[in-house]
C-alpha cells in the first residue's frame, strides 16, 4: 500500500518519490562531470546537493556574479555550498552590456540565461567538463520562461525534469535530506521586478534590492518590490497582508521607500503572486509557476 505525505496542498507518494530521487542520482552519475548553474534557490540547491552525492568533486556549482542577484542570496548560496561540501565558484556575467537585455522586453530572461550559459560553456571548454545542468523542474515547463529556450540552445541538461520531479517533491526531498532550502520562498532575479518595456539598469536594480532587504529586516518572508517609475508597488503573501496593512507599517514603508526616490508607496491588495509582471502582457497563466 502506498504511503502518502502531505506537503502543502500536495499529496506525495513516498515510494514514487524515492524512485525519482534514485533516477536523478543515476542520471547524474552517468554524466561523469557537471557544472551546476547554481543560484542557491530550492531547486538549484537540491540539484547541487544531489550532484555531489552522485559525483563528489566532479560536480562544481557556479553562480553568476551579476547585479541582478541580491547580495543576500549570494551569501546564502555560499553558506549552503560550504555547509554541504559543494565546490562553489562565481563567474562574472555581462548581461547589462547587452541592449537586448536592458530594453527589457518579454524575452529578457532569454538574454540573461544566454549570457550565463555562454560563460559556462567557456568554462566547460577550458576544463574539459562535458555537461552543464540547471534546476528547472516539471512545474516550470508550462509557464512563460524564455530562459528555457536559452538552455536548449546551449544543450544544458535538466535532470530534475528528466526525473519527473515537481516543486513540491523537490521541497520534500530537500527536507528529508536536511537541506535548509526546503521551504525557502520562491525567488527570482531582481530584473523581474521591473515592468516589461522599462529599461533595466543597475541603478534601478540596486534601488529594488535596497527596498527588499529593508522589508526582509522587518520580518516579512514572501514579498516583492515592484518598480513603476516614481511609484513602488509592494506585494506580500496573503498570510502576511494583515501585518502589512497597519498604520505602523505604512509609516515604516514610507520611511524606507521615500528616501529611495519613490513619490508614491503602495501595497497591492491582491498580494504576492508568481508571474505578476506577466499579467500586463497576457503571459501569466491561471496556475503560474514563474518565480518572479
Amino acid at each position: 500500500m502506498a504511503t502518502l505525505v502531505q506537503l502543502g496542498s500536495k499529496l506525495i507518494d513516498t515510494a514514487e518519490l524515492a524512485r525519482k530521487e534514485q533516477s536523478l542520482l543515476a542520471n547524474l552519475r552517468s554524466l561523469g562531470q557537471v557544472i551546476i548553474a547554481y543560484s542557491g534557490g530550492t531547486d538549484s540547491a537540491y540539484l547541487a546537493w544531489a550532484a555531489v552525492q552522485a559525483l563528489g568533486d566532479n560536480a562544481v556549482a557556479i553562480t553568476a556574479d551579476s547585479a541582478s542577484i541580491p547580495a543576500s542570496h549570494k551569501r546564502d548560496a555560499e553558506a549552503f555550498a560550504r555547509d554541504f561540501g559543494i565546490r562553489h565558484e562565481y563567474i562574472e556575467t555581462f548581461e547589462f552590456d547587452n541592449p537586448d537585455y536592458v530594453k527589457n522586453d518579454k524575452n529578457r530572461c532569454f538574454h540573461c540565461k544566454d549570457e550565463l550559459f555562454t560563460r559556462l560553456d567557456a568554462v566547460c571548454l577550458e576544463r574539459g567538463i562535458p555537461n552543464v545542468v540547471y534546476g528547472v523542474n516539471v512545474d516550470d515547463l508550462g509557464d512563460w520562461r524564455p530562459g528555457q529556450g536559452a538552455a536548449k540552445a546551449h544543450n544544458v541538461k535538466a535532470p530534475l525534469v528528466e526525473a519527473g520531479l515537481t516543486k513540491a517533491e523537490i521541497r520534500e526531498l530537500s527536507r528529508r535530506a536536511g537541506l535548509p532550502t526546503w521551504d525557502r520562498p520562491a525567488s527570482a532575479c531582481l530584473s523581474s521586478r521591473i515592468p516589461y518595456g522599462t529599461a533595466v539598469t543597475k541603478e534601478v536594480i540596486k534601488t529594488v534590492e535596497d527596498g527588499e532587504e529593508a522589508i526582509k529586516a522587518l520580518g516579512f518572508r514572501q514579498y516583492r518590490v515592484r518598480f513603476h517609475g516614481d511609484l513602488v508597488r509592494l506585494e506580500f503573501a496573503t498570510d502576511e497582508l494583515a501585518a502589512a496593512f497597519t498604520p505602523e507599517m505604512a509609516r515604516r514603508f514610507k520611511d524606507i521607500f521615500k528616501p529611495l526616490g519613490f513619490h508614491y508607496v503602495t501595497i497591492d491588495c491582491e498580494g504576492y503572486r508568481q508571474g505578476a509582471m506577466n499579467e500586463a502582457i497576457g503571459l501569466a497563466h491561471a496556475s503560474s509557476h514563474a518565480a518572479s
